[in-house]
């Protein structure tokens, strides 16, 4: 009779606690960006020496600014919940579908290390 397993090992939660780590690093340095590209005011006073036929390119980076605020708002998400992960694997609950109360594959959580879902559970969803 095969043991069942109900977490992961310390050694497999550091594991993920250092891959998480990094892309919460990785993402907020992103979001940096984002947040930089609409939030610049820096326009280095040559408004007045353009031409006057404007209005394209201001509809456009318009447009611009409100796709780079939803991509931050996606990445502020993404951060969350690598940060929630990391809250369970603290907790070490981590790696426990929130559904089935089974083990989420470790190659899912290496591919999606914020997931609270098993596949099982993804797809009946």
């Amino acid at each position: 009779m095969s043991e069942i397993k109900v977490g992961y090992s310390d050694e497999d939660l550091q594991e993920f606690k250092a891959l998480i780590l990094k892309k919460i690093e990785r993402a907020e340095s992103d979001l940096a960006l984002l947040q930089s590209s609409y939030k610049n005011d820096a326009n280095n006073g040559t408004d007045d020496t353009s031409p006057s036929f404007k209005s394209f390119d201001d509809g456009s980076e318009v447009m611009s600014q409100e796709a780079n605020v939803q991509l931050a708002i996606r990445q502020e998400k993404f951060i969350r919940d690598l940060k929630n992960a990391l809250l369970r694997i603290e907790n070490k609950t981590y790696g426990i579908c929130r559904v089935t109360r089974k083990l989420i594959q470790k190659q899912r959580l290496l591919l999606v290390p914020h997931a609270t879902l098993s596949i099982e559970a993804k797809r009946k969803q």
